[in-house]
Order: C-alpha cells, then sequence, then structure tokens
C-alpha cells in the first residue's frame, strides 16, 4: 500500500547490482529530451531500438532486494558482455522514482519469463524470476555510466503535439468536404 503512494517520487538507496539476473524490456526506444524537442512536430523520427536493462539491487541499509531499470542500450549492446566497462560491481549510491506494475496493453506479447522476454513491467513475475523484492525504481539520468545503460528513461512529461492533430484532423475535414462538394452538389453541365 506505501508503495503506491510513491509512484514517481524519488528515492536514494545504498546497495550494489548482481548482474548474474539482468531482464530485458524490449523493444524501447531512447528517452532523450533534446532530441524530442528538436525532432518535435515532425511527422516521422529516427529512434534508436534497444532495450531497458533491469538488474536486480541489493539494498544494504535496508537488507533487501530490489529491482532496478537501469536504464536503456540498443540492440547491439544486449549482452553484457558487449558493455563490461558499465557492469559497476562496487556499492553505490543510487537515485530514480519508485514505478508500479503496468498493465498489459492490447496487442503486446505476454511477457515470458523462462525466455527472459519482457514487454511490459511485471513486478511479481519479474521480481520471482530475479528473488527480488517487487519493488522497481527507474534509475534517473546521473546513474549513467560511461558504457552502460544510459538511465533517466522516466517520461514525466507529456508532449503536446496539438498543432500537429489540428492540421492532420482539419485537413482531412477539408478533404472530405470538398469531395463531398464535388459528388453531391456540383451538377456537370
Amino acid at each position: 500500500m506505501e508503495l503506491k503512494e510513491l509512484e514517481y517520487r524519488p528515492v536514494k538507496v545504498r546497495g550494489h547490482f548482481d548482474h548474474s539476473k539482468e531482464l530485458y524490456i524490449l523493444p524501447r526506444s531512447l528517452v532523450d529530451p533534446e532530441r524530442e524537442a528538436r525532432e518535435a512536430g515532425r511527422l516521422t523520427s529516427h529512434a534508436e531500438n534497444g532495450a531497458n536493462v533491469i538488474t536486480p539491487f541489493y539494498c544494504t541499509e535496508l537488507g533487501v532486494t530490489i529491482l532496478v531499470n537501469r536504464g536503456f542500450v540498443p540492440k547491439k549492446k544486449l549482452k553484457p558482455e558487449t558493455r563490461l566497462k558499465g557492469q559497476i560491481e562496487e556499492e553505490i549510491d543510487l537515485t530514480g522514482v519508485v514505478r508500479l506494475s503496468e498493465k498489459r496493453k492490447p496487442f503486446v506479447p505476454k511477457n515470458n519469463a523462462e525466455k527472459n522476454r519482457w514487454h511490459y513491467r511485471d513486478l511479481e513475475a519479474m521480481a520471482a524470476a530475479t528473488g527480488a523484492e517487487p519493488v522497481f525504481i527507474d534509475a534517473d539520468f546521473r546513474s549513467t555510466v560511461p558504457g552502460g545503460p544510459i538511465g533517466g528513461q522516466t517520461r514525466v512529461s507529456l508532449r503536446n503535439e496539438h498543432m500537429q492533430y489540428i492540421i492532420t484532423w482539419y485537413g482531412l475535414c477539408a478533404a472530405t468536404s470538398f469531395l463531398w462538394y464535388r459528388k453531391f452538389i456540383r451538377i456537370p453541365l
């Protein structure tokens, strides 16, 4: 019950990662506010495809293991041996925001714990697969380590694309009105 009240709240924990039990939520694209600001209003974007790396984190002060979304890695860096510099072994302080389970959306495949194929956050299943508690933190951008996952993948702001919607729907309305007029009102001589 207490966790429900903490969603999106910043927290700080101290401990170390257990990289042997990493989980991957995919497909995901990199959340990059600067790129999104540059590309705002464009019809297409060139987002890089990859995954979010979820790693069990043993909290030394609390004596429990939780799940941490360390951040985004491109598909070519999905295997841990391709990002050895980013595999932190020592005890660290970590800041992030608490997140809750997600419900599976329509047309999203079911998670497959046996194959380590995750498509949405299911804290109970992820905790059972790793032996952690069903507590999940999205690490912030400051947690990014060179060669490791890019933190700060929590989207807390909504995109403002109202102008794009206005142009699209009024444009469709104008086109439909023109075609209707041409077919039913205008009588050929």
